[in-house]
Parts: structure tokens; C-alpha cells; sequence
């Protein structure tokens, strides 16, 4: 499976690199706006923070195909090898195959159902991102939206793979993974609540206190 981060924090994605085994970052319009740094200052600086070998994600914001094509020539061109997201509208659909043509990998972002998601595989992204929290506050089933989109790629688009996005608690992620997902993206606060546990905590106290009793010492 594939661990992404979603922010443009790079001090907190070097930071977290070193702890978790993440596969890149993923970032979108709101996330780089929260930064308060140009697009164009940030992505080298997280490339940077990810190493070579991590995969960036950076997304369009024109609405029309040709302004999203040009502004994923230019994303892909500032940083070689960056992959473009681009949410799953009509528009969209059809950047992804002009895009697909000229060896450019996307991702099918802003994903709610998962016919919407085969469609943008089947234009030829790479990957798609259903957003599982926003599915569930719209009534929906984010963990049976990512089912249904993992079995569809499987069967219809295997070159394609479920990239979910939109969590709110490690569970989410969790069940996301048990329901077959590849890969997942993660919001700074809730890779924290991953590392977080009190419980953990406590017993590494007990074993320093008993330690102590034993020995004057809590080293080896």
C-alpha cells in the first residue's frame, strides 16, 4: 500500500517523513492557499522535503479542459514527474484524456460515488480520490463508495487504483484500507491521532517505574 500526507506544511512533512514510511504528499487548492506561499515556492520545497523517489500531487484550477491541460503542463513542468489532480467534472473528463495523450499521469479528484470515479479511470487517471468523510456528512457511505470503486477498477480499469481522501479519524482510514484500497491520503491531524495514544504512554511509564524500582536506572 501506498501512505500519502495531505498538507503543504513542510517542516511538518519532514518531520513526519522520518516516522512514517509515506509514499509522497498530496495537496490541493485550500491546503496550498492555508500555506500562504505560492504554488510555485511550495511544490519544489515538498518535492525537496520527499525526496526523489517521493510522488507529489498538485492540482488545476482552471474550469474549461484546455486551461486545465495548460495548467498541467505547467504544474508537470515545474516539477518533473508531479502528478496533476483534477476533479472529475465533464471538463475534467476530457483534460484527463488530453492529458492521458500526452503522457501526463493525473488523479480523478473530488470524487463522490463510484461511477463518477470509474469514469475518470476509464479516461485514464491513475489514480482516484473518493472523498470518504464529505460522502458520509452527505448522507452517503464513504467506506462502501471505496468498495464499490475498488472492485470496479479491478475489474474494469486495473491500471488505475483508489487513492481515498477525506478523513476525519484513523478509523476511516482503517476500514478504507480492510475494504481493499491501495493507498491512502491523510490530513496532518489525524496521521498525529495515529501516533497518539495515550494508553501506549503509560505502559512505557509502568515499564520505566518498574525498571527504576529494580535498578536506580531506566537504561540498559
Amino acid at each position: 500500500m501506498e501512505l500519502y500526507l495531505d498538507t503543504a506544511n513542510v517542516a511538518e512533512v519532514e518531520r513526519l517523513a522520518r516516522i512514517f514510511p509515506i509514499a509522497g504528499v498530496t495537496t490541493n487548492p485550500s491546503i496550498v492557499a492555508a500555506s500562504k506561499e505560492s504554488i510555485w515556492d511550495v511544490l519544489p520545497r515538498l518535492q525537496n522535503a520527499i525526496g526523489e523517489e517521493g510522488i507529489l500531487f498538485a492540482q488545476t484550477m482552471s474550469r474549461d479542459a484546455q486551461g486545465i491541460v495548460e495548467e498541467a503542463k505547467r504544474l508537470s513542468n515545474a516539477v518533473p514527474g508531479l502528478v496533476v489532480k483534477i476533479p472529475v467534472t465533464s471538463e475534467g473528463l476530457a483534460a484527463i484524456k488530453m492529458l492521458k495523450k500526452e503522457g501526463i499521469t493525473t488523479l480523478g479528484t473530488a470524487v463522490y460515488s463510484a461511477s463518477q470515479g470509474l469514469l475518470a479511470a476509464l479516461a485514464g487517471a491513475k489514480y482516484i480520490a473518493p472523498y470518504v468523510n464529505r460522502i458520509d456528512a452527505q448522507g452517503g457511505d464513504g467506506i462502501r463508495t471505496v468498495q464499490e470503486l475498488q472492485t470496479l477498477l479491478e475489474l474494469h480499469a486495473p491500471n488505475s487504483m483508489v487513492l481515498a481522501a477525506s478523513f476525519k479519524t484513523p478509523r476511516q482510514a482503517l476500514d478504507c484500507l480492510l475494504a481493499g484500497c491501495e493507498a491512502i491520503t491523510l490530513p496532518l491531524d489525524v496521521a498525529q491521532q495515529m501516533l497518539n495514544t495515550p494508553a501506549v504512554e503509560s505502559a512505557i511509564e509502568k515499564f520505566e517505574q518498574d525498571w527504576n524500582n529494580a535498578f536506580g536506572h531506566i537504561n540498559l
